[in-house]
């Protein structure tokens, strides 16, 4: 079996680094934002690197763990990469819920940034 393709290993890393700074401190999540960014946190909208890092430094949580179930990514055809995360999450004493998370990363300057994020909560409402 070969190496994966450039796009998944660039996706793959860009997944583990990001949960890996939410986990452990949201403040650094800056870094992979622009100025231009979008998030979409269970509908409400944000945009630019400070809104973003705003609102998840506001998140009613001390601690949280993600973990990942699966990951897919592909190449787009303007040398992007589009990446959906589906996994579980526990924040602090809450029982574990289901999450899913999609990506744009784009090649800025020789770094790979998220120019759109888009997050929810597996949660079923079937009123």
């Amino acid at each position: 079996m070969g190496d994966k393709p450039i796009w998944e290993q660039i996706g793959s890393s860009f997944i583990q680094h990001y949960y890996q700074l939410f986990d452990n401190d949201r403040t650094q999540l800056g870094a992979i934002y622009m100025d231009a960014s979008c998030l979409t946190w269970e509908g409400r909208q944000f945009q630019g690197k400070a809104a973003i890092v705003e609102k998840l430094c506001s998140l009613p949580f001390q601690k949280i763990q993600h973990s990942i179930t699966a990951q897919d990514h592909q190449p787009t055809p303007d040398s992007c990469i589009i990446s959906t995360v589906v996994g579980q999450l526990k924040a602090d004493e809450d029982p574990i819920v289901g999450f899913h998370q999609m990506f744009l990363l784009k090649n800025i300057s020789d770094a790979w940034v998220c120019t759109n994020d888009m997050f929810r909560l597996a949660l079923h409402s079937f009123g």
